[in-house]
């Protein structure tokens, strides 16, 4: 019998999280629990293994809220710290558990071994870091984490590219601006999409609303869960009402299965 994957949304923040420090805007203001986002990350759990997509600033506070005791290993979508500042955090999985393997393109190895030389050094090594088992990931070519193959799916972050990632029937997508026609065949028959829906306007290097829900027609997936969504988007609640029957806005500490 086929495990099921379980999907736990840890943060659904963009960069700066809900509520952004000092801002008096209403979503930052607002009591519901589900306008409170912690930055973007998602849990993956299947048989005995868990894995991470990103590990931004607010890892540790994930880590404990969701009582994760393993850590299989950590996919990078990018170099940005919102998606890569918590991996110091990921110390008491070391010491449990020996070197944590991570999965990222070349260039974002390059960023993290720059701004974390102590965690990747051979030599004169501090003796309360933390290492890893890094592992390149290279478009076009699938890779296994646990016992499952993934995808990686290239897309463009304005100028910078970033991978999203497609195990099974789940594609998760973030901090995508643009995709090409053949990396969006590589999501259609997705029977769960994870994206970016920052906020109502426009933006440089996210999809806004309208954009999201472009590619969700396109793709046609069971259902959407949008993530990486600002306090510009509005209410949770709210634009829930306004989005399509399969559409919804995944908030933290929400967990799905596949």
């Amino acid at each position: 019998m086929e495990s099921k994957l379980s999907v736990t949304f840890l943060g659904t923040g963009t960069s700066q999280g809900i509520p952004v420090i000092g801002s008096t805007h209403p979503v930052c203001l607002s009591e519901n629990p589900k306008d409170k986002r912690l930055r973007v990350s998602v849990l993956l759990s299947w048989d005995d293994f868990n894995y991470v997509i990103d590990c931004g600033p607010d890892f540790r506070q994930q880590m404990l809220t969701n009582k994760v005791n393993r850590l299989d290993g950590i996919l990078f979508t990018h170099e940005h710290a919102d998606h890569t500042a918590g991996i110091d955090d990921i110390r008491p999985y070391f010491f449990r558990q020996g070197d944590i393997p991570i999965y990222a393109h070349e260039r974002v190895a390059s960023s993290l071994k720059r701004r974390f030389d102590y965690i990747f050094a051979n030599e004169n090594r501090y003796p309360g870091a933390p290492s890893v088992a890094l592992n390149i990931i290279k478009n076009n070519q699938a890779f296994t984490i646990g016992n499952t193959a993934v995808t990686p799916i290239d897309v463009d972050h304005n100028r910078l590219q970033v991978f999203g990632f497609r195990l099974k029937d789940f594609t998760y997508l973030t901090d995508v601006k643009r995709m090409h026609a053949e990396e969006i065949e590589k999501v259609k028959g997705t029977k769960v999409l994870v994206v970016n829906a920052l906020r109502q306007e426009p933006h440089h290097s996210h999809f806004n609303l309208q954009e999201a829900l472009a590619l969700v027609e396109t793709v046609q997936p069971d259902v959407t869960y949008f993530t990486h969504i600002s306090h510009l988007l509005g209410f949770h609640d709210e634009v829930e009402k306004e989005l399509p029957e399969n559409v919804h806005l995944a908030y933290d500490n929400l967990e799905i299965t596949v």
